[in-house]
């Protein structure tokens, strides 16, 4: 609506189009501003109930990828930014800004709302975010994260069917009125769970629990068969009766928590169940810790499997997560937000950016060594590091430093070049 550097930029939903009648769509497309508060306490998890993801979330494996993927996208403040002077600077005084940073929704507030999107696209392959604008200012009011199960896409029109109660959210959008973050995709158009590739191993990792659970229930009972010794022939209705009872004496003797048990003399009991050693089911739950930690990208030692792990590989593992897990995440929101909340016109101008410098919020020495070599390499000024730690501004902060072990290599040649004549001239000195 406005090119205008002065006004947050935003597009103009479809119905508020007074020439909409010369379009070819016969259907009309609005966005709903009645807002239905919520009654009681609403949880995200009870959606989930009946779901894979509720049972998958079960499994300690599942639960610590899912959870240090949620926070870790979270603590990052999105920010909002405009160019200005030729650089990217945070749009204060915009409404988006304080919708992505402070609070998206009336009840919920950033960390809650990205924790839940990047929660929604692991479980679930996709989440939905609806801008709701003002009608009178035209500017996004809230952005709605939709809940499980109330979007239907059809992927052939590319229309959105939102029915959403208890945000206050019942209608259909078309693609470019959705912002739609998907999951792993095979058409490109709709995500799939990680949860729907990894269906094998979650189950081989609930099964796992179950066996572990029966084993510490029933105190690792065995299970076999008791028969006559094999000396005695022609056994009669009257011993194979006397043979069942023995077998039900023995069976709820095991069950009772009795370790050794005494059998008659003409009985034999012959074990049939494995053991955990000849099952290797340690090994096998191992195994499967790993599986998951592969489909989920994350690093075994993040979900404290650190058998193998030592101060090199943890640095290795931290850059890979960041690198290969995190960023795409995070460069896979900021597309999305920026295709769909800004016009394609001042797309060059408006940026959507998840500020990574907070990662390294705890790790002092990491942060220190950085400081280090931004200052070093003139890219920074003492004084612009130390208002983004909130510290105030010192005297000569503003000057730009850099390393002084480099020179440039025409000051190098030129000091060559001038001193080859005065040694030249030294040699002569002396020849004479």
């Amino acid at each position: 609506m406005c090119d205008s550097d002065d006004y947050p930029p935003m597009k103009i939903p479809k119905w508020l189009n007074p020439f909409r009648w010369f379009t070819r769509e016969e259907e009309t497309y609005t966005t709903g501003t009645q807002y239905a508060p919520r009654t009681g306490g609403y949880e995200y998890w009870s959606l989930l109930a009946g779901s894979p993801g509720s049972a998958a979330l079960s499994i300690a494996t599942v639960y610590r990828c899912v959870n240090l993927l949620c926070d870790s996208v979270a603590v990052l403040p999105c920010q909002y930014m405009r160019l200005k002077d030729g650089i990217f600077v945070p749009d204060l005084n915009s409404r988006l800004h304080y919708l992505l940073t402070v609070q998206p929704d009336i009840a919920m507030s950033a960390y809650d709302f990205w924790r839940q999107v990047v929660q929604s696209l692991l479980l679930e392959g996709n989440a939905y975010i609806v801008p709701v604008y003002n009608t009178a200012s035209l500017e996004i009011e809230r952005l709605v994260l939709c809940g499980r199960g109330t979007v239907s896409h059809d992927t052939s029109n590319d229309v959105y069917t939102v029915n959403d109660v208890l945000n206050g959210v019942s209608d259909t959008f078309t693609e470019e009125q959705i912002v739609h973050i998907k999951g792993m995709s095979v058409d490109g158009k709709s995500g799939v769970s990680v949860l729907t590739y990894a269906r094998l191993t979650s189950q081989i990792a609930t099964t796992g629990d179950q066996e572990t659970l029966n084993r510490f229930a029933n105190g690792g009972n065995v299970r076999g068969i008791v028969s006559n010794d094999t000396s005695v022939r022609g056994f009669g209705e009257y011993q194979d009766e006397q043979l069942t009872k023995t077998a039900e004496d023995i069976d709820a003797r095991f069950q009772s928590g009795e370790r050794i048990v005494s059998l008659p003399g003409q009985v034999d009991f012959k074990q049939l169940s494995l053991s955990s050693t000849d099952m290797q089911f340690l090994e096998s739950r191992k195994f499967t810790v790993r599986e998951i930690c592969r489909f989920f990208g994350v690093h075994p030692s993040f979900v404290f499997d650190d058998t193998s792990n030592n101060y090199k590989s943890a640095e290795m593992a931290n850059v890979a997560f960041l690198n290969n897990t995190l960023n795409p995440i995070l460069r896979k929101i900021e597309c999305e937000l920026l295709r769909k909340l800004v016009a394609p016109s001042l797309a060059g101008k408006r940026r959507f950016v998840f500020n990574r410098q907070s990662l390294y919020a705890c790790d002092l020495e990491s942060r220190a060594k950085y400081w280090q070599q931004v200052i070093a390499a003139g890219l920074y000024t003492v004084n612009e590091l130390r208002r983004d730690e909130n510290k105030p501004e010192v005297e000569g902060g503003d000057k730009v430093l850099v390393s002084a072990n480099l020179k440039p290599i025409d000051e190098l040649t030129a000091g060559n070049a001038a001193a080859k004549p005065q040694e030249s001239n030294e040699g002569q000195e002396d020849t004479d």
